[in-house]
């Protein structure tokens, strides 16, 4: 499940489905109720754990840490949606498109009705992705809306809440800070992503009882909403994409001119498409005895995203970019429809 939740496109819930625990998880998440929370208030913790399935959603959790860890520390999915943007982003597009095709799929009877439903959605989708834009910011405030949003969507079997992270431009930025867990930056990664976590929370014991509600009632036409929402908001996903940063200065320290970091740079460029990267500044004192340089801490800022179709409006169609982006999208679909195939098969 942590390693279909961190992946746009691919749905927890689907997993969970999968192999049998859905159900046992989502009675799991009711469990934690009001009744818990006041018990821990009053500091009656053994009542409160009795009342829950805390073993249960205990190992779960710690097994999708550890996929989170994965795919920021072995395979740095943040550092390579700036490095190979169209590969990454052509995966998420084939998967969200193969999402797309199973929810549709899952509705039994599709009618006019439904129809309606998706053109709503689709409107919504459409709607709310413009009005964000391709900067959001990094406030405890709008971290916590991210958690609570994608937290829902990550128990949606065919729903993915990594996407609905990427739609509000916080998907790089919550895996960079898992990226700090065990590095210098541990602090600052662990405080950075409290409010995420605590989003999270909210989202769980307050969104998840409506969303369980709707889809206890209106399954089908709920289903219909949410295919039009993922209809309306591929584009933020399209592979092909003239994307403008803006290199912003962190952190900046002063080493010897002559200094093994120096040196290193020096003689290994960074790769200036890395979301972070150190590179020279300038040289200071550099008549003295002394002589220092500047090592800068740089931030890759994404200010404008511009969406083109290859063949009709760039001239680099058919490089190594267009069929990154096109095996991508293959590699997406492929993925979803096996992951639909073992879910029918069990």
């Amino acid at each position: 499940m942590g390693s279909a939740d961190i992946v746009p496109g691919v749905s927890g819930g689907t997993l969970a489905l999968i192999v049998g625990i859905y159900t046992r998880l989502i009675n799991a998440i009711k469990s934690f109720d009001t009744r818990f929370f006041k018990q821990v208030v009053t500091l009656k913790f053994r009542d409160a754990f009795n009342e829950v399935h805390w073993k249960f959603m205990g190992v779960l959790l710690a097994g999708i840490f550890c996929a989170i860890l994965f795919f920021t520390k072995v395979v740095p999915l943040q550092v390579y949606m700036f490095t190979n943007p169209e590969l990454v982003y052509g995966l998420f597009f084939g998967l969200i498109v193969g999402s797309i095709f199973v929810l549709i799929k899952a509705i039994e009877g599709f009618s006019w009705v439904h129809g309606l439903m998706v053109l709503i959605g689709a409107g919504i989708g459409f709607w709310v992705v413009t009005l964000v834009p391709a900067d959001t910011p990094e406030s405890p405030w709008f971290v916590f809306i991210s958690g609570s949003i994608a937290i829902c969507a990550m128990i949606l079997p065919g729903i993915s809440g990594s996407y609905f992270l990427l739609i509000l431009r916080k998907y790089d930025y919550i895996l960079a800070q898992f990226g700090k867990l065990g590095t210098s930056e541990t602090t600052a990664g662990l405080l950075s992503l409290l409010p995420f976590v605590a989003g999270a929370v909210v989202g769980l014991v307050l969104f998840s009882r409506l969303l369980s509600w709707l889809l206890s009632r209106y399954e089908a036409k709920t289903l219909a909403v949410l295919i039009g929402f993922l209809i309306g908001s591929l584009y933020v996903i399209w592979p092909y994409q003239d994307r403008t940063f803006e290199q912003i200065v962190s952190k900046t320290e002063v080493v010897a001119y002559n200094s093994s970091e120096a040196q290193t740079l020096r003689d290994d460029p960074p790769d200036q498409n890395r979301p972070e990267f150190r590179r020279l500044g300038e040289t200071m004192n550099p008549d003295g005895a002394q002589k220092e340089v500047e090592v800068l801490t740089v931030k890759n800022k994404l200010i404008k995203s511009d969406p083109f179709i290859p063949y009709l409006t760039v001239q680099e169609a058919g490089t190594d970019r267009f069929w990154s982006g096109i095996w991508g999208i293959v590699i997406g679909l492929i993925m979803v429809m096996g992951l639909d195939y073992l879910r029918t098969e069990t």
